[in-house]
């Protein structure tokens, strides 16, 4: 008897940090890098090996597979021959000297603040006591009195905090640690530093090994996650946002052979580190043009995404209508640009948004039924046709500390809920491919991300617009120095590794008034120390500019239709 149709579901997990690691000294600025692997990457590869009937789509980042596997080969070398760790936050865990001056240890008793109040803090009293203890302490005056014992305790229990559910549960040298709860020598914090780097070292061999068990597809992106669109032509912005100011510059010089670049590069670093070529790519922020989608293309791959609301920006563009958003029926299709080989899916943003800012305030129970039921709405709606899916696709790393226990019991809920569901399938986008559905033909291609369908994430607010004029004008520069015929091969490695440093959507996204000031203060700094190392590397004076501020933030940034990682607790990444 022929089986039953059953709806197709994908779910797109975008893993994403952008490079912290200061390219002089080799020291990572910020530690969001390692703290989301022993946290989101391995919890998630944990609910996929628990469940064999789970499906899923894994996107890493290349900049973000380069830094994990860079710190798994720096904590294992720590520990074999006492080489200085990469981070200094991890670094407390270390037998070495904490510094003595104020505002170090300043720095670093606020570092080991930066975790959720309520789900990795409150959920531990020792931690709790010291964070509360903290505030007593947190001036360069009142430092002082932090004894070398406290702030290792306080290390002690961040770290504690910021690991994984699935290890928690799992592995006893942790709740021996818990247990303990102070006074913590030199041995328990070697014996945490060993437990960080068996999880960051098996992180990605524990992905390559779901996938070549069928049970993930992994995807890529772009190599530094640079904002494609807008790299290629500033006036895609004008697209969905007609009226959008733009930078001075009238482009960014280059910009179309830089997006290859960036596809090339990604491609490359994926395969060395996978050992096969990826087929699906999700773009930077979700971000398409038309030209882009060309790009994409040309780099051999069978499939692309992006969100709902740039699927209505193209209907509405190549039609009289004019929906408010995307028709159920037709964002569940693959679309190809006419004598296109790509296709291009579009997921559902508001079944994705109720995972990124909804559910984490519901009972595990309750949001996995929740979802279900939208589901087989959805598989209702379709009645059964054929070449229709739903895809959900969001950040899956930033959500999940604002759930219970780092959203276990949504995740492993979830996952039993769809692997064996009469009327849903869980697949991944390559496989619903190589079922043989014909695509839909997308006349006009509207040039727009995942947040909100525009790119005004990125650029048109004051600050975002100088920070393109900055980078611009860099750009050219870089051309100058790169023109010399006999400029060294490796110099020129070098000159393109931190130009496509500086060109991270990240440093965009934070920019402007909307944005906490703390996120803004230190995603500035940043994107300007990428911006002076690059004219280091090219041996050219560093502007005045890149010593004063660009940008300050004042409030928060609207949570409708985002990442997550806008609404993040002291802006972590």
């Amino acid at each position: 008897m022929k089986a039953a149709f059953r709806h197709p579901v994908v779910l797109l997990w975008h893993m994403h940090q952008p490079q912290y690691r200061d390219p002089l000294s080799g020291e990572y600025i910020l530690p969001w890098v390692y703290l989301h692997a022993i946290k989101d990457y391995v919890d998630m590869a944990a609910h996929l090996e628990a469940n064999p009937a789970a499906r899923a789509v894994i996107n890493f980042t290349p900049v973000l597979l380069e830094q994990l596997e860079d710190l798994a080969e720096r904590v294992a070398a720590h520990l074999r021959d006492g080489r200085r760790l990469p981070d200094p936050v991890l670094a407390m865990l270390a037998d070495e000297p904490l510094p003595s001056d104020a505002e170090l240890r300043l720095q670093l008793l606020q570092a080991c603040l930066r975790a959720h109040r309520q789900h990795l803090i409150g959920r531990y009293p020792h931690y709790a006591e010291l964070v509360e203890l903290a505030g007593a302490l947190a001036t360069v005056d009142r430092v002082t009195f932090a004894s070398d014992q406290y702030l290792r305790d306080l290390a002690m229990w961040f770290h504690i905090a910021w690991l994984g559910e699935t290890v928690k549960r799992s592995d006893l040298r942790v709740a021996a640690l818990i247990e303990r709860g102070r006074n913590f020598t030199a041995q328990h914090r070697r014996t945490l530093l060993e437990l960080i780097s068996g999880l960051l070292s098996g992180v990605l061999p524990r992905f390559r090994a779901l996938r070549e068990r069928g049970r993930v597809e992994l995807a890529t992106s772009p190599y530094a996650h640079p904002l494609m669109p807008l790299l290629v032509d500033f006036n895609s912005a004008r697209d969905a946002m007609p009226d959008v100011p733009l930078p001075h510059a009238d482009k960014y010089p280059g910009g179309t052979e830089r997006a290859r670049w960036h596809m090339r590069v990604g491609t490359r670093v994926f395969e060395e580190i996978f050992g096969v070529r990826p087929a699906g790519c999700w773009p930077s922020e979700g971000a398409i043009s038309a030209k882009t989608l060309e790009i994409i293309e040309s780099c051999g791959y069978r499939w692309t995404a992006s969100g709902g609301n740039v699927l209505r920006g193209c209907l509405n563009a190549q039609s009289d209508a004019a929906w408010s958003e995307a028709p159920p029926g037709e964002l569940g299709r693959a679309w190809q640009v006419p004598d296109h080989l790509l296709q291009c899916f579009f997921r559902n943003d508001e079944l994705s948004d109720l995972i990124g800012f909804t559910y984490s305030n519901w009972h595990g129970d309750d949001a996995v039924g929740h979802l279900v039921s939208e589901l087989e709405g959805v598989a209702r709606q379709d009645s059964g046709q054929h070449g229709r899916l739903t895809l959900i696709a969001l950040d899956g790393e930033n959500a999940w500390e604002h759930y219970p226990f780092n959203g276990f019991y949504f995740l492993n809920g979830l996952y039993a809920a769809l692997a064996n569901h009469p009327e849903l399938e869980l697949m991944t986008l390559s496989t619903f491919l190589d079922r043989g559905h014909d695509p839909v033909p997308l006349a006009r291609v509207i040039a727009g991300s995942w947040v909100y369908g525009t790119l005004g994430t990125w650029i048109g607010e004051r600050d975002k617009n100088a920070a393109w004029d900055l980078l611009a004008e860099a750009k050219r520069t870089a051309d100058s120095v790169l023109s010399q015929p006999d400029l060294a091969a490796a110099t020129r490695a070098r000159i393109e590794q931190h130009l496509a440093l500086c060109e991270s959507s990240d440093w965009f996204w934070w920019l402007g008034e909307y944005n906490p000031a703390e996120s803004v203060r230190e995603f500035d700094a940043l994107f300007r120390h990428r911006l002076s190392r690059l004219y280091d590397a090219l041996g050219q004076p560093v502007p005045a500019i890149l010593g004063q501020p660009l940008s300050v933030g004042r409030g928060q940034p609207a949570t409708g239709g985002v990442m997550r990682r806008a609404s993040k607790p002291g802006g972590q990444h």
